[in-house]
């Protein structure tokens, strides 16, 4: 049996259900003459409903976020032919030390609970890391891949 395509629009209750287990994403920022950059990345939903993204501040991601805060999200599944949805949004991005708390947010909705959040701490400290948060401004449908309907 053929596998149909859905696009289903989605409250923000429900994309946030559907965004927060799902980890895998490309982040488009937008270079200097308007062309799009798109990086694959590790993504998590915060407590306030956005998009957060660990990084490193020299990084074309967060420089072109710095830059122009308009972003998009493309959220993805694990397989191949999961469910999608994208997301635009304004981003930000925040350095050392503000980004330390945000990103000990970033592993937990992630990961859960870090044996040692001392040593964490520190690694971001010592990696220099920086946090690209994105507040959700619309989103499409939760998509998926397949013939089209009318082919029924």
């Amino acid at each position: 049996m053929p596998k149909f395509a859905t696009a289903d629009q989605v409250d923000r209750a429900t994309l946030n259900e559907f965004v927060r287990p799902r980890h895998h994403a490309v982040l488009v920022t937008r270079r200097a003459d308007g062309s799009p950059q798109l990086s694959p990345v590790t993504c998590g939903l915060d407590t306030d409903g956005r998009i957060v993204i660990s990084t490193y501040p020299q990084r074309v991601k967060a420089r072109n976020a710095r830059r122009d805060p308009r972003v998009s999200v493309l959220v993805l599944g694990d397989e191949f032919n999961d469910a999608y949805v994208q997301v635009d949004g304004t981003a930000e991005v925040l350095d050392l030390p503000d980004a330390l708390e945000p990103l000990v947010e970033y592993f937990r909705v992630i990961s859960g609970e870090h044996p040692n959040w001392d040593e964490y701490r520190d690694a971001m400290r010592k990696q220099g890391k920086c946090l690209i948060r994105v507040t959700i401004d619309r989103w499409g449908p939760v998509a998926t891949g397949g013939f089209p309907p009318d082919l029924a």
